[in-house]
This record gives C-alpha cells, sequence and structure tokens, in this order.
C-alpha cells in the first residue's frame, strides 16, 4: 500500500496537497481528472505491490480460468476498449475487488464459496461494471467538491481501499460528519449502478441472471446471526440488504427463463484452487476420499480431479496417476486432466512422455498459455534449453508473459548460451513482481558487462536502471518520511 501512495502522489502531481488544491470543477467529465492510461498505471502499480507480497496465487490455469470468464463478460461491456486483467487472491475471504485501469481481484476464498460459475460470473460482472463505470475517477471527482482536507482524507481513504477494502472503507468514515454522508451515499450509488449494469453483462454472457439474488441471499441468511466481526468482508464491502436483493430478483425475472448448463471448467478450477490453498495435502486426500465414497459433490469428475491433484500435492504419484487417467480415458480432450499428467511426467522424469501430452495440449489449444509454459518447463528439465527458448519467444510475439514466464525465459536464455538476455529477463521477472531492487541489480549486472553487451542491451539495461532507480528512490524517500 506504501507504494500505491507513492504512485498516486506521483500520478496526480507532488505534493498530494497541492495536487488536491488544483483540482478542476469537472462537472460530469470524471476523465477530466484521471484519464483511462493513467488509471492502467495505477492498478500495474498496485498489482506489482500484492505480488510482492505473495498475495497473488501464481497458477497458470487457475489465472487462464479466471481470465477467460473474466474476458467472457467484459467482452459484454458497450464501448469498452481498455484490457482487464483478472488474478485471484490468496486469502481465504469472500470478497472481490476492483481497481481502477480494469485490474480484478477475486479472493480464492470466494471462488471456494460460490457453487455455480453463474455465481461467481455475477460477483465478477458487479466488479467490472465498478471500472467501465470508471467509480474510482468519479471518486476522485467528489473529492474535488469537498474542502481541501477532507479531499485529502477521501483520496488517501481510496488509495487505502485499494489494498485493504475493510481499512479503506474505516478511513472513509473517519471522515467528519457532513462529508462522511456524502461519501457513503455515493458509494451505495456506486454498488446500485454495479448491479444494475452487471446483471445485464451477466445475461449477455450466458450466465443465469438470477444467481446475483442467490449468492447474495445465501450469504446473507448464512450470516444472519453471526457475530458482526465474522461477517465475510464482501458483505462489509458490499452490504446486503433485503431492497437490494428484492431489486437484483426483479431485474432478473426480466429475462427470458431457459435452462442454464454450468460450465464443467468452473468446478475443475474450484477443485483445483481447494488443493493449491490447502494447509495440509493429506488432510485434502481424506476430504476427497470421504466425499467419494459417500458421494457428496456436485460435479463427480471434478471430485476426482481435485482427489488427483491432493494426492500428487501429498507425493502419492502412483495413485493420481490412475485417477488422472481414468479421468482422461473417458474426456481425452479435456486440457486440465492431460496437463495434471504431464506435470506429474516431468516431475517423475519421464520426459519424452511429458513433451508429446504438451504437445497434443497446444495442437487442440494453440497458444493456451498453461500449456505453453508447461512445455517450456519440461523441456528446460529435459536439457533442451534452446527449444525451450524458442517456444516461448514464439509465444511473446503475440502474448505478454506473466511472472513465472520470465522466469522461465531467464532459465532458457542461460540454457541457450546466453547470459545477457536472462539477466535482463531475470530484471523484467523481479520487476512485475514488485522486487525493485533485485530488478536494479540485475540491470548493472548488464551495465558491469558492457563489454560483452550489444549496444541495444546496453541501453535497455540503462532505461530500465534509470526508471527504476527513480522509483526506489521514492519508496526510499516516502518510509523515511513515515518513519517516526
Amino acid at each position: 500500500m506504501f507504494r500505491l501512495l507513492i504512485f498516486l502522489s506521483l500520478l496526480l502531481g507532488p505534493p498530494f496537497l497541492l495536487a488536491v488544491e488544483e483540482l478542476p470543477d469537472m462537472g460530469d467529465s470524471a476523465g477530466a481528472l484521471i484519464s483511462p492510461e493513467q488509471e492502467h498505471r495505477v492498478g500495474e502499480a498496485f498489482l506489482r505491490d500484492l505480488r510482492s507480497q505473495q498475495k497473488v496465487i501464481d497458477d497458470p490455469e487457475s489465472e487462464a480460468y479466471i481470465n477467460a470468464l473474466g474476458h467472457r463478460l467484459s467482452s459484454m461491456a458497450q464501448g469498452q476498449t481498455n484490457p482487464f486483467t483478472f488474478f485471484v487472491v490468496d486469502s481465504p475471504v469472500i470478497n472481490a475487488f476492483a481497481i481502477p485501469g480494469g485490474f480484478i481481484g477475486v479472493h480464492a476464498g470466494l471462488i471456494l464459496q460460490t457453487r455455480t460459475e453463474s455465481e461467481l460470473a455475477a460477483v465478477m460482472a458487479h466488479e467490472i461494471s465498478h471500472v467501465t463505470q470508471r467509480h474510482a475517477a468519479r471518486m476522485f471527482e467528489a473529492a474535488s467538491k469537498l474542502s481541501i482536507p477532507t479531499a485529502v482524507a477521501m483520496l488517501g481513504a481510496i488509495a487505502l481501499g485499494v489494498v485493504a477494502p475493510q481499512a479503506g472503507q474505516a478511513a472513509l468514515m473517519a471522515v467528519t460528519a457532513g462529508e462522511q454522508q456524502y461519501a457513503l451515499n455515493f458509494t451505495r450509488a456506486n454498488e446500485q449502478e454495479a448491479d444494475t449494469i452487471g446483471m445485464q453483462l451477466l445475461a449477455r454472457a450466458g450466465f443465469n441472471p438470477q444467481a446475483m439474488a442467490d449468492f447474495f441471499e445465501r450469504l446473507q441468511t448464512a450470516n444472519r446471526y453471526n457475530d458482526p466481526a465474522n461477517v465475510p468482508e464482501f458483505l462489509r464491502d458490499h452490504p446486503v440488504t433485503t431492497n437490494r436483493i428484492a431489486d437484483a430478483r426483479a431485474r432478473a425475472e426480466q429475462y427470458p427463463k431457459r435452462h442454464y448448463e454450468e460450465s464443467v471448467a468452473f468446478y475443475l478450477a474450484r477443485a483445483r484452487l481447494q488443493v493449491l490453498t490447502a494447509r495440509n495435502p493429506q488432510d485434502i486426500v481424506r476430504m476427497y476420499a470421504d466425499n467419494l465414497r459417500n458421494g457428496q459433490y456436485q460435479v463427480e469428475e471434478a471430485a476426482h480431479y481435485g482427489y488427483a491433484l491432493a494426492l500428487v500435492a501429498a507425493g502419492e504419484h502412483d495413485k493420481a496417476r490412475q485417477e488422472l487417467e481414468r479421468l482422461s480415458k473417458a474426456a481425452p480432450d479435456e486440457a486440465a486432466y492431460m496437463l495434471a499428467l504431464a506435470s506429474l511426467d516431468v516431475d517423475d522424469e519421464q520426459y519424452p512422455r511429458a513433451l508429446q501430452t504438451y504437445r497434443k495440449v497446444l495442437q487442440l489449444y494453440p497458444d493456451y498459455h498453461p500449456a505453453v509454459l508447461g512445455y517450456a518447463r519440461a523441456l528446460l528439465s529435459a536439457g533442451r534449453g534452446k527449444e525451450a527458448l524458442q517456444t516461448l519467444r514464439d509465444y511473446t510475439r503475440t502474448h505478454d508473459l506473466d511472472p513465472r514466464g520470465y522466469r522461465l525465459l531467464a532459465e532458457a536464455e542461460g540454457q541457450a548460451g546466453d547470459p545477457i538476455e536472462s539477466h535482463l529477463s531475470q530484471a523484467d521477472y523481479y520487476y512485475i513482481s514488485g522486487e525493485l531492487p533485485q530488478a536494479i541489480q540485475q540491470v548493472k549486472i548488464v551495465q558491469d558487462k558492457q563489454n560483452n553487451a550489444s549496444y541495444y542491451q546496453r541501453e535497455r539495461a540503462q532505461a530500465y536502471q534509470e526508471q527504476w532507480q527513480k522509483e526506489f528512490d521514492e519508496q526510499e524517500k516516502e518510509r523515511k518520511r513515515g518513519q517516526p
């Protein structure tokens, strides 16, 4: 959060108070204060900060699923041209949040508590609507109409709310009585608008419109008699009232009733996430074994998939392989089963079989991100660095890499005998992971090896160092300023 506050102060103009004093009279145009490009930079800075705290789940398949679902919804937004980025937060709380610039965080706890893909899609559609309606920019506009001290307090609360929604809401509540009610009313209006537009996105994307009210109602009922301190984070940040549920139900009734098929991909993704977030793999093995024995599951194949992944995590590879082979035989084109088998083969050093499976997945699903990274990992494990490097370079012609991708690229360049590019890729990895000192160290290594680096590599390293050193110096200055 510290780094995000620094970034906001730079974005709006230092010092922070001066930026508020110069706020224009914007009328109805939120874009006059902060542009979509600036919003995107805020979102990128926030995501780097979150990664540095190891709060983003680093799993290509979970990331691919949540992005596929998110893009299916966001593609239904009218007039929306800016890209969205969706990610899973490593947190058991039931929550989701929207960051300026199209960044949507979905807590693992929310995914595990939703019963259908339509319920998960309903929450994501709501958050997408916060972005498309530019509610963050509107709150900056609202701050411009208040007194200077109150505006500063609200801007700080917004920034705090990006990282810790409950703390941000508490900060807004701390604003003086008159302005406090103004801020709360503004938030309620945002929630109502996000519900309305989110419902439209949900229906256009082919999901069950009733799912929004269903999920809200189930959360409210389940926690009606709980201690307020134990109420799910989602209910704190998105207050659900009886009227709000009734409004959602009434809007859903306007759509034609039909049967909705829920995607198996949702249940597979949820099972995978349950294993990834488990503290004790043996406990998850027992849970799935008991559920399968007693028939306690929504989708049987997802239960067997979760059981297989739990067995892998517990080191019981032979049993896991048997489960996965049965699943793959029944659904030979299901990428999740093939990728799990290929990963298991890499772990067991069965590289030819793993590579063959990855190639099959890529033939069926070209450029599928988890398969590309898995294939590169298998090639590297087999000592075939040049092939891994070519695979990743081909992929980057049309796709961006995530931290895991940059880490594999750095390893491939090292294996292929290009240490300079390896250091530059490691620098990219550390930067997007929010680790500035390590990123700067990598480009300094390139600078120190000028005789071995090309002109382009030296220029790239120099540009990185200047940009990142400036960011790091600002962070250090702000830290010292905040020390007692």
